[in-house]
């Protein structure tokens, strides 16, 4: 019987993924990740998003009811690293990172796939709204899942072929109402729990608060500028702006102003009009190459570049062995460096990178 680790969050998602591998005749293990740095359990119960201490006796009780086995395993200082001194860290140099993204591939893959190996497991499993499949080249690739509604697969491109081959994601077959469905014919009492939204460290959205708290720096204010370098007035901070943004920027020019830019080694905050936020290029770094060895030069795909972007063509250019440019076909709006840019072929996750200009 092979045995596989269930990342538990206490939602609906993992609780029904475990449901469904015990189904299948898997040897399941139930794990919530510890990654809140707080110890305070105040703290704790009001912030921990989807690893909290109401997820962890959440995800206890569906493992009771499962009668699988239940541990919580200590993640903090790799979710420190990875996540959220890279979170900062992107705010600082003026992008808008994706913390998601980070968490999934080195905590929720590289740290607990390294543990679960550790222990005799021989998959780890996930909630995730994205399938696993084996291509005709033989590698491993991600298919989007089959409800186009709760496709998570933009958030999972920076996978490995070797996280990939020890991973099961059960309920990337079924649409969140089915999902819903399994989990109150069972009797889990998380059948009806809403979704988390926020990132999980940052509850009430204030990054430049988070930011300020977590460095002990003060934000320093600077100019914005227009795009021949004049300046219209003062920001508050890079890190409260982001490409693309119009609302929140506190300047009154007569006309509708956008972020076009973020430049920190100036401090300055670039302001345009809608049409300056457009671009038809973008290049992007940090590859990787999932449905194929390497990029080719003149392959053309769609590409995603943000997580609720419903994707556009485009041709994908080699500019040196460590990064590419995506030249889409029409202009896109407010290309963010920072962000992913993920590629597919149809419902496969070609692979993706992180744009940086």
């Amino acid at each position: 019987m092979k045995k596989v680790v269930v990342g538990m969050s206490g939602g609906v998602d993992s609780s029904v993924a475990a449901y469904l591998l015990k189904e299948a005749g898997y040897d399941v293990i139930g794990v919530t990740m510890q990654i809140w740095q707080d110890e305070d359990n105040v703290t704790l119960e009001e912030n921990g998003g989807c690893c909290g201490l109401s997820a962890v006796d959440d995800a206890r009780r569906v493992a009771n009811s499962l009668e699988i086995p239940y541990y919580v395993m200590n993640f903090k200082s790799e979710f420190k690293s990875n996540v959220m001194d890279y979170f900062v860290k992107e705010y600082q140099m003026g992008r808008t990172p994706n913390p998601c993204i980070a968490c999934n591939r080195y905590v929720k893959w590289e740290s607990l796939l390294t543990r679960s190996l550790q222990i005799g497991a021989d998959y780890i499993a996930t909630g995730h709204y994205a399938r696993i499949v084996t291509l005709p080249n033989g590698r491993f690739a991600l298919k989007k899942s089959a409800t186009a509604a709760k496709d998570q697969t933009y958030a999972l491109y920076n996978l490995t072929q070797d996280q990939l081959s020890k991973t099961l994601m059960p309920v990337g077959e079924y649409t969140k109402d089915e999902v819903r469905e399994i989990a109150a014919k069972i009797g889990l009492l998380v059948a009806n729990k809403p979704d988390s939204q926020e990132i999980c460290f940052v509850p009430d959205n204030n990054y430049a608060g988070f930011i300020e708290e977590y460095t002990g720096e003060k934000i320093m204010p600077g100019n914005f500028v227009d795009t021949k370098g004049n300046i219209l007035g003062r920001h508050q901070g890079i890190i409260h702006y982001t490409v693309g943004q119009r609302k929140g920027l506190g300047i009154a020019l007569g006309r509708p102003a956008f972020v076009v830019e973020i430049r920190p080694e100036t401090n300055e905050v670039v302001i345009g009009s809608n049409e300056e936020v457009f671009t038809d290029r973008l290049i992007a770094n940090q590859l990787n190459a999932m449905a194929v060895e390497e990029f080719e030069d003149g392959m053309e795909v769609t590409a995603k570049i943000r997580y609720n972007h419903e994707g556009s063509k485009c041709t994908i250019r080699k500019v040196s062995e460590t990064e590419i440019a995506c030249e889409f076909e029409t202009p896109q709006r407010a290309v963010t460096p920072g962000q992913a840019v993920v590629f597919y072929q149809g419902d496969i996750v070609v692979g993706g990178g992180t744009i940086i200009k």
